[in-house]
């Protein structure tokens, strides 16, 4: 039925086409206002996504409304700002701004600069808007990312004694922050703006990963290669970056999990501290460290929430140990009863225990 359209576009004379692309783009512009709208009010219900399985409005966009991910990003991030700055919706629905600028102005929008700064970015190019950003909040260095380049082969690194910037660095990734991260929960200050990541492949298994360090790290890092000539003779940073991180994932492992390469039995606490045993099972609401890798191995480091039509969740960022039977009901800290859960879920599935928190708390749920 849509080829239908192509039909009748062709029959239209010129100045008809003209006027029917104009008409469709101001009702597009209003859906999307309308949209804007309805999604800061849903952003408010954090609930009703998360009972259809989706731990954050960034996934219910993706998955449920069929948004591309910058066409998610864009629009929650003109949703949250228009709820601080409603005047925002005229400025949308006129097209004197997009929603693009609206999410490159929107962290360093502020009550008191708003009005000045949106006159200013009224009827602007992106290219103009991002002047205009660079003028409020000036940034010396380029944000880390992470592109993917199919088909680009990374330059081979520097010599160890050349005063070249930081080299590009390929690598094998181990996860990747998902979007939604980057995107504000509740009105920031003005800050300098932020890029969300961009992840992409130079070959299968292959990532190019490219970042701007300060000199210090940059004089640490010729340090390194000095030190490392006889097992990296080439002092590629790549290498480096690759031993690099296996010790930070093991520290933050250890920090977080409690991960040993000789991990201690679980004891039983004595009785009289604040974690009693009672029938042979630990009371405390401390987790302990074998519970927390546990849990973590069995739910895959994601969140284990399931909705009634068998979505899971799909966040692996900010996970929380939660309690399957609560605790406040007498839920043992046991692996049995601990599972992860993203912050929404673990919310979410609290209020269905105790009732909901006040509108207004980490997204009104």
């Amino acid at each position: 039925m849509n080829t239908n359209i192509f039909a009748l576009a062709s029959g239209l004379s010129d100045q008809e086409l003209l006027a029917r692309i104009a008409a469709l783009a101001g009702k597009e512009r209003e859906a999307s206002v309308e949209l804007v709208a309805h999604l800061a009010e849903l952003d408010t219900r954090a609930s009703l996504y998360a009972a259809q399985g989706h731990g954050s409005l960034f996934t219910y966009c993706t998955e449920i409304l069929k948004l591309s991910e910058d066409a998610a990003c864009n629009r929650i991030y003109a949703a949250r700002t228009c709820r601080r700055f409603p005047v925002i919706l005229d400025a949308l629905a006129s097209g004197a701004l997009s929603l693009t600028s609206v999410r490159m102005l929107s962290p360093h929008l502020t009550p008191e600069n708003h009005e000045a700064v949106l006159a200013r970015a009224s009827g602007r190019s992106r290219r103009e808007i991002e002047a205009l950003v660079a003028e409020l909040a000036p940034r010396p260095d380029v944000p880390s990312s992470v592109r993917k380049l199919p088909g680009v082969t990374p330059a081979a690194p520097p010599p160890l004694s050349a005063p070249a910037p930081p080299p590009a660095i390929e690598v094998k990734p181990t996860a990747v922050m998902p979007p939604e991260s980057v995107l504000p929960t509740s009105a920031p200050a003005a800050r300098p703006a932020t890029r969300r990541p961009i992840v992409e492949t130079t070959s299968p298994e292959r990532y190019r990963v490219q970042f701007t360090i300060g000199r210090e790290s940059h004089d640490k890092l010729r340090r390194v290669q000095a030190l490392l000539r006889r097992e990296i003779p080439d002092g590629d940073p790549g290498a480096i970056f690759d031993r690099a991180i296996a010790l930070l994932l093991e520290r933050v492992e250890k920090e977080k999990l409690g991960a040993a390469t000789k991990p201690r039995a679980p004891r039983a606490i004595r009785p009289g501290t604040d974690s009693p045993v009672s029938n042979g099972r630990l009371t405390s609401r401390h987790t302990p460290s074998h519970v927390k890798r546990s849990a973590w191995r069995s739910d895959g480091g994601q969140c284990a929430f399931v909705s009634e039509d068998g979505r899971r969740c799909a966040e692996r960022a900010f996970l929380e140990f939660h309690h399957i039977r609560a605790y406040a009901l007498g839920g043992p800290t046991t692996t049995e009863n601990i599972s992860l859960r993203c912050r929404r879920h673990n919310q979410y599935e609290a209020e269905l225990v105790f009732g909901p928190r006040n509108r207004g708390i980490e997204g009104g749920s």
